[in-house]
């Protein structure tokens, strides 16, 4: 709106000798991307010219680049060919980023800081690195380029993007999870929004170096899933709930059999004896929909030592919370909610929207019978992410859910704070001979632990 408007008013009338300054300016206002930018449409248009179709499909990316930039040198002696500055690997990367990848988008999947990529319109391409949001000097030539770079996304991993299905979950081939959302609900043509998938995921001790924790609240947490206690990762968006879930996996034994569920594959388990699970869509009929409930049933069929929810959000979670009751502790799953105590009410509202009549009592039965502990992220202005509470679900105070806080996170002085308290589940524990170790996790009474930098 506001171009169209610079637009419409007439440009003031230059001084005498002031003209060549002003067009001196504006070339210097024309950065090297942009300039970059605006030769990719003509000199993809002449490869796509010279290009055997049949030769190409058959090649590699680095042959297809190193193809393309041995075509370049001869395009470029054209008359009517605008200079590249013998940046030929470069465009030509970027060529095969217009044919095979993500278009522009493509250097940014390539930048090992970037952990999240948001693409609003057109002109308004936004990226997270370490924690925070700043706007990028990307674009596509109009909305026909977007929308094919959006469909090309959704073909790839086998779904589909168009008017009678203008939503979409994906997975890139490196497991970076995508939403696509394109008109017409997307007034300003497709939102697609990339969520990076960090190979290998982190450990429970790295997030403890990085801050996310304190180093006793690790050991805590490595005692809980080696003592096949139930958790529930809770959190908003971003908080990093997948991220630590793929970090408690890692003290599953690797004599388990593990089964992960998740509506986009983003968990990534180290042990050997692991079934990765993951939901499908409908497709263009309308048929051959697998919610994630259903893959939650045929789990329970599979001989599973755990199960592993990537989220838990709709009904399914009568079946999660069934399955941690009969016969698979040391389940997980993440949940959406603002704290612990919102955790549980969360999982109740799930469950009475599925059971109908069930009484409010024996949903919360059920409930705090099937978890064991809640651990709880939240993500700062400041783009860090720590968990800010470890919770021992104790059980039920006639119909009251009873939450006992192991420790939690003082953020107005940046402290670490644990009570100390003697968790429930502690016999179990040290049946298992861990009872050591959770002691030096639960820290003393009332200690102010671990000031962050």
């Amino acid at each position: 709106m506001f171009q169209s408007i610079r637009a419409r008013r007439a440009p003031p009338q230059a001084a005498p000798g002031q003209a060549n300054v002003r067009d001196q300016a504006g070339a210097a206002r024309e950065t090297a991307p942009d300039r970059f930018e605006q030769v990719v449409p003509w000199y993809h248009a002449q490869v796509l010219e010279a290009l055997d179709t049949q030769t190409a499909a058959s090649l590699g990316t680095a042959e297809l680049e190193a193809w393309i930039a041995s075509v370049l040198h001869r395009i470029e002696t054209s008359p009517d060919a605008p200079p590249i500055g013998g940046d030929h690997a470069r465009l030509a990367t970027r060529l095969v980023d217009e044919m095979r990848g993500l278009g522009p988008i493509g250097p940014l999947l390539r930048d090992p800081d970037v952990s999240d990529i948001m693409v609003n319109g057109l002109d308004s391409v936004y990226v997270e690195r370490h924690g925070r949001l700043a706007k990028v000097d990307v674009n596509f030539r109009d909305v026909d380029h977007l929308t094919h770079i959006a469909q090309r996304i959704a073909q790839n991993a086998g779904r589909r993007v168009d008017e009678l299905s203008p939503m979409c979950d994906a997975r890139l081939d490196d497991g970076s999870r995508v939403n696509i959302i394109a008109p017409p609900l997307a007034i300003d043509g497709a939102a697609i929004s990339i969520r990076r998938f960090r190979t290998g995921g982190f450990t429970v001790d790295e997030l403890a170096r990085g801050g996310a924790m304190h180093p006793s609240m690790a050991t805590l947490l490595e005692v809980a899933a080696k003592a096949r206690l139930n958790l529930v990762v809770s959190g908003g968006t971003g908080s990093g709930k997948t991220t630590l879930l793929n970090a408690l996996s890692g003290f599953i034994g690797a004599e388990e059999r593990v089964v992960t569920l998740e509506d986009a594959a983003e968990l990534s388990l180290r042990q050997p004896h692991v079934v990765r699970l993951e939901t499908r869509p409908p497709s263009a009929e309308g048929v051959g929909e697998i919610p994630m409930r259903d893959l939650l049933k045929n789990a329970l069929r599979m001989r599973p030592d755990r199960i592993i929810v990537g989220e838990v959000r709709g009904p399914e979670a009568l079946d999660a919370l069934q399955a941690m009751n009969t016969g698979h502790p040391g389940s997980m799953f993440t949940i959406h909610a603002n704290n612990p105590r919102d955790t549980l009410s969360r999982l109740e509202y799930l469950v009475m929207m599925e059971s109908g009549e069930m009484p409010l009592s024996a949903i919360r039965n059920q409930v705090v019978s099937a978890v064991d502990m809640i651990v709880h992220a939240s993500r700062f202005r400041d783009g860090s992410r720590r968990v800010v509470a470890i919770a021992d679900v104790v059980g039920l105070e006639g119909n009251v859910p009873v939450l006992e806080e192991l420790w939690s996170y003082d953020s107005a002085n940046r402290l670490f704070r644990s009570s100390g308290s003697r968790p429930s589940f502690i016999d179990r524990v040290e049946e298992m001979g861990l009872g050591g170790e959770l002691r030096s996790g639960l820290g003393r009474p009332g200690a102010t632990i671990g000031k962050q930098p």
